[in-house]
């Protein structure tokens, strides 16, 4: 579909590569589905499907009809007449297979990724041992996708090593988080949760992302993000009987929260939202632990 022409003829706002928070074979939108103020719905020019990095995917037809402020009927004849296909059902997305690996210039972590570290009020040496975080310095790439600059988090599931995300150091990059290409990943990263799985108990603490799991420690998962996947929701009442589920305090943060006790207490877990101001993961280190041992007791 000719996305850009759309866009221009509707006069939609959009950051093409190179501009805040998208990047190559993306055209990125400000999400009328959630409470997003910086592009984060993204048009994939290869696959015809939308993805907004907050709130999950959303269905082309739905999309349009949501931006165009029209019905779904009517937002069918508009995506044809710009050379887009009008399906009866979503096409599946399907995660192509290659060897799983990190990127060139991956190292130890050096004086730069715990500078950053300690601003955020985190253990830098505590980090590396407990979590296995490494780093890339100024020449980092995998697949022509540039990592330079950021602290490299394994991701692990089964006891192996599946995927990676890869967060900036620098916070001037439009893309804070840069997830492993999807082909690349053994299991894609919205199929499970991050954590330490081995050390998981009867209770754990759902949290949205990798830095919020290092504040709240072992009993800590995330879904990588607000969005979680019906996958997700199976390992989380395989894995725990009770789950404490604590996102940002964001309006759409909040509501996805409500949804996921619902959803797990209509599984049969004892399931519980905890109200905090902000987010996990920039809360004080004494005020987690209190948190934490509160929640455990």
């Amino acid at each position: 579909m000719n996305i850009l022409q759309l866009y221009e003829d509707f006069n939609i706002p959009h950051a093409t590569e190179g501009q805040k928070n998208s990047q190559t074979g993306w055209i990125n939108i400000t999400c009328p589905f959630c409470d997003d103020h910086s592009n984060h719905l993204g048009y994939n020019l290869t696959g015809d499907y939308y993805h907004c990095w907050r709130c999950g995917s959303h269905s082309v037809k739905q999309t349009i009809a949501k931006l165009l402020n029209v019905n779904q009927q009517e937002a069918q004849k508009i995506i044809k007449q710009y050379g887009g296909k009008t399906y009866s059902k979503e096409p599946t997305v399907r995660i192509r297979s290659k060897a799983h690996k990190f990127p060139s210039g991956v190292g130890m972590m050096k004086s730069n990724h715990k500078r950053y570290l300690e601003r955020r009020g985190f253990d830098p040496d505590r980090l590396e041992e407990e979590w296995n975080l490494f780093g890339t310095g100024p020449v980092s790439l995998l697949d022509g996708i540039d990592y330079k600059h950021r602290i490299m988090v394994p991701i692990y599931w089964g006891g192996e090593q599946v995927t990676f995300q890869a967060r900036d150091i620098t916070d001037r990059h439009k893309l804070k988080y840069m997830a492993c290409p999807k082909d690349r990943e053994l299991v894609h990263h919205k199929d499970i949760l991050y954590g330490q799985q081995e050390a998981w108990g009867d209770t754990g603490i759902c949290v949205e992302g990798v830095t919020d799991v290092w504040r709240l420690g072992i009993n800590a998962f995330c879904t990588f993000g607000i969005e979680y996947t019906n996958k997700q929701i199976r390992e989380i009442t395989k894995a725990f009987r009770r789950v404490y589920v604590i996102f940002d305090d964001e309006r759409q943060a909040v509501r996805q929260a409500v949804k996921l006790v619902n959803e797990l207490k209509f599984r049969g877990i004892d399931a519980w939202r905890i109200s905090i101001q902000g987010d996990p993961g920039s809360m004080k280190q004494e005020n987690a632990d209190h948190l934490i041992k509160t929640l455990l007791s």
